[in-house]
C-alpha cells in the first residue's frame, strides 16, 4: 500500500484498502457478476482510463477482484470479485441506506444500470409486509442491459445479469430512467405503462407486487440540539 492511515484498526485497514476515490464504486459495478473493462469504463463515464487500470491493479493486488480469461467464443477478460471481496455486500447495503436519509446532500446525476438494479435488492421489503408473499420470475431489460429476477415467498432470491433461462412470468423493456422513476415512486407504474415508458408483457399484478416492495427510507432525520 503506497498511502496507509498506519493503524491497527480494521476500519481503518478497510479504508487503506477501498478508500480510494472511484475503488467502491468500481467493485460496486462487479456485484452482480464478471465485467469487462470495456463495461466498467461504460458504467463509471467519470472514471479516466488511467484511475481505472489502477484500481482494478490495486484491487486485485488487495485479493479484492481477480482476472479472468473466458474461452472462445467470448474471448475476453473479465475481473470479478473474489469470495473475500463479495463479502462487502453487507457494507454497501449498509452505506446505501445510511446515505438515502442525508438531511443534506441530495440524491443528483447518473447511476449506472447495475446500480438501480442494486438499489431494488438493497431495498426489498421481501414479505415482511402485511401483505401474502408471492412467487414469480421476471425479466428487465434497461436497453441494452438486461437481469433476470426470481421472487419466491416473498423473498428475492436471484437478481443477475443476463436474460432468463427460461420463460419469465414478467418480461419489462424499458430505460433505465423510466425504471428508476417507478421503483422510486416517481411515476405510477400504471402511468409508466399507459404512456408507453414501459412495455410490459405478463402478470401485471406480479409487476406492481415487485416494484412496491423496495422501501427508501426517505425521512430526514431531526437537526441535533
Amino acid at each position: 500500500m503506497t498511502r496507509t492511515y498506519g493503524e491497527g484498526c480494521p476500519i481503518a485497514l478497510s479504508l487503506d484498502i477501498v478508500g480510494e476515490r472511484w475503488a467502491l464504486l468500481v467493485v460496486r459495478e462487479l456485484r452482480l457478476g464478471p465485467r469487462r473493462y470495456r463495461d466498467l469504463q461504460e458504467a463509471l463515464p467519470g472514471i479516466t482510463p488511467a484511475v481505472l487500470s489502477k484500481r482494478l491493479r490495486e484491487l486485485e493486488e488487495y485479493g479484492v477482484l481477480r482476472r479472468r480469461e473466458l474461452p472462445p467464443p467470448a474471448a475476453a477478460r473479465v475481473y470479478e470479485l473474489t469470495g473475500w471481496g463479495a463479502g462487502l455486500e453487507l457494507v454497501f447495503q449498509a452505506l446505501a441506506r445510511w446515505g438515502v436519509r442525508s438531511p443534506v446532500l441530495p440524491l443528483t446525476g447518473e447511476v449506472s444500470a447495475d446500480s438501480v438494479m442494486l438499489g431494488l435488492r438493497t431495498f426489498f421489503a421481501g414479505d415482511g409486509g402485511p401483505r401474502e408473499p408471492w412467487t414469480a420470475s421476471y425479466e428487465i431489460a434497461l436497453g441494452r442491459d438486461v437481469y433476470r429476477l426470481r421472487v419466491e415467498d416473498g423473498r428475492l432470491t436471484e437478481l443477475a445479469r443476463g436474460p432468463a433461462a427460461t420463460a419469465p412470468e414478467v418480461l419489462v423493456r424499458t430505460t433505465k430512467a423510466a425504471w428508476q422513476a417507478v421503483l422510486d415512486g416517481a411515476e405510477p407504474l400504471d402511468d409508466a405503462v399507459a404512456a408507453g415508458r414501459l412495455t410490459v408483457t405478463g402478470d401485471l399484478k406480479a409487476l406492481q407486487r415487485l416494484v412496491e416492495a423496495p422501501q427508501r427510507v426517505r425521512t430526514r432525520p431531526a437537526p441535533a440540539g
